[in-house]
């Protein structure tokens, strides 16, 4: 049975040594170091204590996350072989120290550990920058900084950023929020006596800094409420729930998940719209745009304490994880067409859909055509279908014959028979579609966008020759339209 002792340093000065962290340093234990880079490594050797430190692995590994994982398997041998070792780390162990998440993560059952914490460096960062984070504060290590560790309404201190490979990674990620010109501190030796350095930059400067090592931290003020130019979802949500409240905006309070049903879909198809218009700023406003009908909804949920956003986000990431068992439970799969197989089939389960009519059923009301191609999809997965394009495009034209005859008064039945035959025929094209792999609800949004723009060139071309469009014959028509399409280069 081994045990790894784990001492905080403390973030620089020799007095913030806690005495746990002292007395277990003269039980002659063998002492290793996180980095020897640190102020405190000079009590060591004034006081003959004896170490070794890692810092050999991160010249050899250039990968940091790597490096880590290369120290916890080490320090995890060494105390089985030793029996007691201590592990001497920058700051607090239970403060933004990665070595020490990635040791407490592991499932080794003959490995005791225990912490001794020190002081870390969010004291001495916040009094270095002369910052009092009253609303918060959030604190992460350089290492393996991600876009979503950043808060812009908290001040945040990214710790121990270890070097300029590592700095201009963050720059990279910090970049994407706050743009690069954001003014931030880089503090190094925080804590340490007559020995911190502070220094205001823009985010485009970071990796232009030298000295930057294991003491180094960034400093991140959060954005300015008064003149603020980002936003987060927390600040839709702030804003959503001003609007429903009694000093809000009339309509949104009057607005119910029926009401405002329709614009679910609206703002779907815009998204598909920008998507197929290639419009980058477009798409972006009209995610926004399907993002606030998830906030406007979950407001008005929350308001009756039927649910709230964390319900949301709780169930779709229980989805994800669940029915990706080929990612996160190591399922072995052949190829995406498995993948989608496995997802169907885990969610079918989850509605208990035990039979192939429960199975067409669960198609959602969504708009006919993108309907009717589900249904016709699924319904050819178990074999329903024609063998070929063929037998579809053969369906197609008995379809059509069928629609003349309804309308032919001698032989029709009525508006009925009429409206029963057009939506068979509508049916039969979006089997083809199907067959050419063509989402029909893309296919005819894009023809409609076309007639539309013909339909402009004609009234152009109209006020361009004198004559109102309303004023001509069908005829004269028809040539501005053949006209307009020979000017967009079609037939």
């Amino acid at each position: 049975m081994g045990k790894i002792h784990i001492l905080g340093l403390g973030p620089g000065d020799v007095n913030y040594l806690t005495l746990g962290v002292i007395e277990k340093l003269k039980k002659g234990y063998r002492n290793y170091l996180k980095t020897k880079n640190h102020p405190v490594v000079k009590y060591l050797k004034d006081n003959n204590i004896a170490y070794k430190s890692y810092d050999h692995v991160y010249e050899e590994e250039e990968d940091i996350l790597a490096a880590y994982e290369y120290i916890v398997d080490d320090l995890i041998r060494k105390a089985r072989r030793y029996g007691q070792i201590n592990y001497l780390v920058p700051g607090s162990p239970l403060i933004a120290e990665k070595t020490v998440e990635i040791l407490l993560g592991q499932d080794v059952l003959d490995i005791e550990v225990e912490i001794l914490p020190g002081l870390g460096f969010i004291e001495a960062a916040v009094e270095a920058t002369n910052r009092g984070p009253i609303d918060g504060l959030r604190v992460v290590e350089g290492v393996g900084f991600k876009f979503k560790d950043i808060d812009i309404n908290l001040d945040t201190i990214i710790t121990q950023v270890h070097n300029r490979s590592n700095a201009s990674y963050i720059k990279q990620v910090l970049t994407q929020v706050y743009g690069d010109k954001y003014e931030i501190y880089i503090v190094d030796g925080s804590g340490i006596k007559d020995g911190v350095q502070i220094l205001s930059i823009s985010i485009c400067e970071l990796d232009k800094i030298e000295d930057i090592g294991p003491l180094t931290s960034i400093y991140i003020p959060k954005v300015d409420k008064i003149d603020k130019k980002i936003y987060s979802i927390a600040d839709i949500i702030d804003t959503m729930q001003i609007l429903r409240s009694d000093i809000g905006c009339s309509w949104d309070r009057r607005q119910t998940h029926k009401s405002i049903r329709d614009c679910v879909i609206e703002e779907a198809y815009e998204v598909v719209d920008a998507i197929d218009r290639e419009d980058v700023d477009g798409l972006i406003e009209e995610l926004g745009d399907v993002l606030l009908q998830v906030i406007f909804h979950s407001q008005i949920a929350m308001e009756s304490r039927k649910f709230n956003l964390y319900d949301i986000t709780t169930e779709l990431n229980s989805k994800l994880i669940y029915r990706h068992n080929h990612i996160f439970n190591n399922k072995k799969v052949e190829s995406s067409d498995e993948v989608v197989y496995n997802w169907d089939k885990m969610k079918y389960k989850d509605r208990d859909i035990s039979t192939y009519t429960d199975y067409l059923k669960d198609v959602p009301k969504l708009p006919s055509l993108m309907r009717s191609f589900k249904i016709q999809d699924r319904a050819s997965k178990i074999g329903f279908d024609w063998d070929d394009i063929r037998g579809a495009l053969e369906k197609v034209m008995e379809e059509y014959g069928e629609v003349l005859e309804s309308i032919d008064n001698t032989k029709g039945g009525g508006v009925n028979r009429v409206e029963e035959e057009l939506g068979d025929l509508l049916f039969a094209i979006v089997n083809v579609s199907r067959f050419l792999k063509i989402n029909p609800e893309v296919a005819l949004n894009k023809t409609i966008s076309k007639f539309i723009d013909r339909f402009q060139f004609m009234e152009e071309r109209s006020v361009q020759i004198g004559k109102k469009l309303e004023d001509m014959t069908l005829e004269e028509m028809d040539l501005l339209w053949d006209e307009a399409k020979k000017h967009s280069g079609q037939q």
